[in-house]
């Protein structure tokens, strides 16, 4: 199944006076001066502050809590455990794992704080609260626990035998197949057919998660929390404590980043909220580094067999993509397969996963779940495809280009993955006749190329705005959106100025807030085309009203004008055949009774059974060199193109491919989160032991855009803020075993590995 908008070609799908055009941030200079206000920044009379204590251990169960030292240092209010806690509900959905209910808001089904059970290591077991952060911090060191402790299932390898099939992979099929792969692959002239695994990872986002939860005196909650969903938060905690819509407030202005990892409602935020219940104040529970990297998950360790047949030219015959990854009670199966039933042509495809259930921290989405993951498998052994037919690996890519989806058998609303090859080696520079791996050396470094495709869906998501008009023709467009760093309040502003017709000046966008339409999840790629869409349902609506205004005045030069002939442009309503003859908004609210005129506007409502298959391509070109001793990696030029559909600010789109990369090649080069096998401990939780790239790591990244719209969509937009990511690990190890001739298959990609 997929989800698809069901839309008429959007007038505006080649405007260009804001749209496509590179304006600056319209939250930029709040950010520069330090006037943006995060979760953790927000000035709450009376405000307490809370530090966690995590569990040592993976599996197993409370015996004993001594919490008197803690309780004893003056200043701190409580030691809340699941001794005292207020009793809670445990969430009856998962969103980000189960998906029995796909726009819930909580993470987990798991109780929370509310009995002595202990199921994943750093699971909180008590929340102190106190004065200030450094009381509570100092108080938390002194709470005492002893624990049974149980044998945990910590690793793929040792649980495989326990291996089962998920009832979907984030709503798609675990398993597809077209024609009979496994019969064809032994039959093919040419194959290769290898194991590549990648490990745990974790978003590390700028920002850690914060929540700031208060009740008024009837019972009313308002939390100030680091999320994408303030929607799916919102609900969350009137599950688990019992409210009603109208008792519940979640305010997020900004989030310093989140790639995932604030997408749904994970423990600190319930646990905040009820410590603020017990001590009756208002509770702030800021995580430390340590603390986001055990309570929060991140993106599974896979493991996953790519086996592809091929003729003696190229011919894709056999494409096999299956795997393991792992999973807890809540199933979230992370869909690293899906990309190899879209990308290239075969006859024979076959496609399925299976999970291991784990004791560890809820595993969950992170910057393009699937996709990331399985495009290093994918993209690998399609470079190691070509060298076993001795052919240049963009020759094979172009070789295997499918006209229609390959398993699906629909056609493509647009895909132009064959210009991005071309322009993108043109911009770098490729070479078809490169030398054999491991022959160019520079000094003391081996150098070598590499390319890798990329390939992300379009996942429209339902939201509902609000769209004011006043008098002096301002616009304002209300939604329950975030802005958490990727330039959405920008591009949405460019939106609004050019559907309404005012200037960039008399556009705004307010959002983060739950008081307004709502908006699902800030997630998916989604954000940019479903708020569009809304947005454009919202200027028909407000066209519908004003048109009837004009068309009541006998005196207005649109009062015998038809609805199809009129549109909102120019600061008013105005004939599309002629923009000098129309009525300015002014003069149309003039007779009204109130200050503004408002309406509301949906997205439409997605349709099953795309009759498109609709998704964003690229192509990333890597140079590397590695150190002929040490075995140090250096990436020297990376090269993007893109068709992510109509670029609506090349310079926020832009800066989104960039920092897709940098997290692939931190995935390709040093991210891991390490886990002893032992016990399940998380024994790098913090950045001075979990590498993420620096800029000293990175070079110039040039990043290009076709700029094609899509016309099935609104304003022509397909996704951008995830696909960099996708591919970017492939083409770095595609590059690293062209400089040495050692192939890596699993990542990271450490000096040791190429010895």
């Amino acid at each position: 199944m997929k989800l698809t908008p069901d839309l008429q070609p959007d007038p505006l799908l080649h405007a260009d006076k804001f749209v496509s055009q590179p304006y600056p941030r319209v939250d930029g200079r709040l950010k520069v001066t330090g006037s943006a206000r995060y979760s953790a920044e927000f000035p709450v009379d009376g405000l307490t502050y809370a530090a966690l204590v995590h569990s040592p251990i993976a599996k197993g169960k409370i015996t004993a809590l001594d919490t008197a030292a803690a309780e004893a240092v003056p200043g701190v209010l409580a030691v809340m455990t699941y001794l005292n806690a207020p009793r809670l509900q445990t969430p009856s959905y998962a969103y980000v794992v189960s998906m029995a209910n796909p726009l819930a808001g909580s993470t987990t089904t798991l109780p929370i704080m509310q009995s002595a059970a202990i199921t994943w290591n750093g699971q909180p077991v008590a929340v102190v609260v106190a004065e200030t952060l450094a009381l509570a911090q100092y108080a938390a060191s002194l709470v005492h626990v002893r624990y049974e402790v149980e044998t945990p299932r910590l690793t793929l390898a040792h649980h495989q035998d326990q291996a089962f099939k998920p009832d979907h992979v984030v709503l798609l099929p675990a398993d597809v197949t077209k024609g009979d792969a496994e019969a064809a692959l032994p039959l093919a002239p040419v194959r290769v057919d290898n194991l590549y695994t990648t490990p745990y990872l974790n978003h590390n986002a700028m920002e850690p998660h914060a929540t700031t939860a208060k009740w008024d005196a009837a019972g009313r909650l308002t939390v100030y929390d680091s999320t994408q969903y303030p929607v799916g938060v919102q609900e969350a905690l009137m599950e688990v404590f019992d409210l009603k819509t109208s008792e519940v407030r979640v305010i997020t202005e900004f989030v310093g980043g989140a790639f995932g990892g604030k997408v749904a409602m994970w423990q600190n935020t319930p646990l905040a909220a009820a410590a603020a219940r017990l001590v009756g104040r208002p509770v702030q529970l800021s995580l430390a580094r340590a603390s986001v990297n055990y309570l929060v998950g991140g993106r599974t360790t896979t493991e996953q067999r790519v086996a592809l047949g091929a003729t003696a030219d190229g011919q894709l015959t056999a494409v096999i993509h299956s795997g393991y990854s792992m999973c807890t009670p809540d199933v979230y199966a992370e869909q690293f397969s899906v990309m190899a039933r879209h990308q290239y042509a075969a006859p024979n495809i076959h496609s399925f996963q299976r999970v291991v259930e784990l004791d560890r921290v809820q595993n969950s989405f992170m910057r393009a779940p699937g996709e990331t993951p399985g495009s290093f498998a994918l993209e690998s052994a399609m470079d190691e495809l070509a060298y076993a037919l001795k052919m240049d690996p963009l020759a094979l890519r172009r070789r295997n280009e499918p006209v229609r989806d390959p398993t699906e058998d629909t056609p493509f609303s647009s895909r132009h993955l064959l210009e991005c090859y071309d322009q993108g080696a043109r911009f770098f520079g490729w070479d078809p006749a490169r030398p054999a791996p491991g022959t160019t050396q520079r000094g003391e470094w081996l150098v070598g190329t590499g390319v890798a495709g990329c390939y992300y869906p379009v996942q429209p998501l339902p939201a509902t705005v609000r769209a004011r008009l006043t008098p002096a023709g301002d616009v304002t467009v209300f939604t329950s959106s975030v802005e958490m760093g990727v330039g959405a309040a920008t591009i949405q502003t460019q939106h609004i100025a050019e559907r309404f017709g005012v200037a960039f000046e008399r556009a705004h966008y307010v959002q983060g807030d739950t008081d307004l339409p709502q908006w699902r999840a800030m997630g998916g790629s989604a954000a940019t085309a479903s708020v569009g869409a809304a947005i454009r349902a919202a200027a028909d609506k407000l066209t519908d009203e004003l048109f009837k205004l004009a068309q009541a005045d006998k005196d207005s030069p649109l009062h015998k004008a038809e609805r199809g002939a009129v549109a909102l442009r120019t600061g008013g309503l105005y004939l599309t055949s002629d923009p000098t003859t129309g009525v300015a908004y002014a003069d149309l609210l003039a007779g009204q009774d109130k200050p503004f005129f408002e309406v509301e506007g949906s997205s439409p409502p997605p349709t099953e059974g795309a009759k498109y298959s609709m998704s964003s391509y690229g192509v990333h070109f890597c140079e590397v060199g590695v150190h002929a001793d040490t075995r140090e990696v250096r990436v020297r030029r990376f090269v993007t193109v893109m068709d992510c559909g109509r670029i609506v600010n090349p310079k926020t789109a832009r800066s989104q491919i960039q920092g897709g990369i940098v997290m692939g090649l931190g995935m390709a080069l040093m991210e891991e989160s390490a886990y002893d096998e032992r016990t399940g401990r998380l024994m790098n939780p913090d950045l001075g032991e979990y590498h993420v790239p620096v800029q000293a790591d990175l070079p110039a990244l040039d990043v290009h855009f076709l700029n094609l719209p899509d016309p099935h969509m609104t304003l022509g937009v397909k996704p951008v803020g995830e696909i960099g990511i996708v591919g970017s690990a492939a083409a770095l190890a595609n590059a690293v075993y062209h400089a040495t001739g050692i192939r890596v298959r699993d990542l990271p990609i450490t000096a040791d590995k190429l010895l």
